[in-house]
């Protein structure tokens, strides 16, 4: 499974942005006995819809099979999709979309006996976020390091 996904993301990035699309992320995983190359993509500012997802999937399918050597030798699936409501946070341009908005992090290790967290996301700056959490009805503001964050996501409140 290769570890290096660049290639593959330098080569079809501009294919998504001719679009006026955004990459989001891509993963390559085995899945039984099955390897999934998948392609989030978006589009602003009402997100993606079918028809876009099946023409980009068709261009990058193409792209890739034109890539020399080829970066995934063995057989896989393409799925492109959208990231949905409770996309991945990675980029800097995410994490600034995210300010104000409520949010979903994982640690690394515990913080204060915990290593999930969902708040909103109220300021951030290179070395940590601050998150406005609740506990049962009380809210407090939480500071977490940013090299601690082993995920981010939007989150649905409930």
């Amino acid at each position: 499974m290769p570890k290096n996904l660049t290639p593959i993301q330098e080569a079809i990035e501009p294919v998504i942005i001719g679009h006026d699309c955004e990459l989001v992320d891509l993963e390559y995983v085995k899945e039984k006995s099955q390897d999934y190359l998948r392609i989030y993509v978006d589009k602003q500012p009402n997100g993606i819809d079918i028809e876009t997802i099946a023409e980009l999937s068709e261009l990058v399918g193409e792209k890739l099979d034109s890539m020399q050597p080829d970066p995934l030798p063995d057989p896989y699936i393409l799925e492109l999709s959208s990231p949905g409501l409770e996309r991945p946070i990675k980029k800097e341009q995410d994490w600034e979309k995210a300010k104000g908005q409520y949010i979903h992090v994982g640690l690394y290790q515990k913080l204060e006996g915990e290593k999930v967290f969902e708040g909103y996301l109220l300021d951030l700056d290179d070395q940590e976020i601050k998150l406005e959490i609740k506990i049962k009805t009380r809210r407090k503001q939480l500071t977490i390091p940013r090299k601690q964050i082993a995920s981010a996501r939007f989150a649905i409140e409930f």
